[in-house]
């Protein structure tokens, strides 16, 4: 689940099954996870919060962000499948949102998260929003180290006072080790994790891990 071509006939063969485009949603919508989203959307000083939904799919994550934050934000949904992006892109264009905020952006781009740098200068973005995509790449079969590889993306593109969320059903006791150890880089980087329960969902207990970049010093 770490290949590319894997995700790109996951999402042809789910877009042709159903016929009309439906919103594919792993874990659960954002109705199910706005409270832990919409209190880091805060104002800011330059004109746009950035927002990033990194693995977005064709989740209506990143949309909703978009139409129900009150600050002006410029969203990025971001996938490496060229195959979501565009089903996303003409969904967008043939349902047009209305933002809460009329200054607020919303983009898809086909992205490589283990290569978030050559999209982002270090320390521009505010919130990277994670719901699956690192459970994706654990549990792939060469994909551990790619996700180590994406969390230190994430905590490099950043400001210091950004946030990285990660929606995930992996017990606090394995991921909260994962991320300490991954994030630590003698002399340059570590990283405060809080973990909160989402909730349960089909038999399956679900968590926020709020992840927060901190010099070292």
């Amino acid at each position: 689940m770490d290949k590319k071509a894997t995700w790109d006939h996951f999402y042809t063969e789910n877009s042709s099954r159903t016929g009309t485009f439906k919103n594919f949603e792993w874990f659960f919508n954002f109705a199910s996870v706005q409270d832990f989203i919409m209190p880091l959307l805060q104002s800011h000083p330059d004109s746009l919060m950035h927002i990033l939904d990194m693995g977005c799919g064709t989740s209506s994550l990143g949309p909703s962000v978009y139409s129900h934050s009150p600050i002006p934000v410029h969203v990025t949904c971001a996938d490496i499948s060229s195959v979501a992006v565009r089903l996303m892109q003409q969904h967008i264009q043939a349902n047009p949102l209305q933002p809460h905020n009329l200054s607020s952006q919303l983009e898809f781009v086909e992205l490589d998260c283990t290569q978030l740098d050559k999209h982002y200068s270090c320390g521009s973005v505010d919130l990277i929003i994670d719901k699956g995509t690192t459970d994706a790449l654990l549990r792939s079969k060469e994909g551990k180290g790619k996700a180590g590889l994406v969390l230190k993306q994430c905590l490099k593109v950043l400001r210091w006072s950004g946030s990285l969320l990660q929606f995930s059903d992996e017990d606090p006791d394995s991921r909260l080790l994962w991320l300490e150890m991954v994030a630590w880089d003698p002399g340059q980087m570590a990283a405060n994790v809080v973990v909160q329960e989402v909730g349960e969902l089909r038999g399956v207990c679900y968590y926020c891990y709020h992840v927060t970049p901190r010099p070292v010093v």
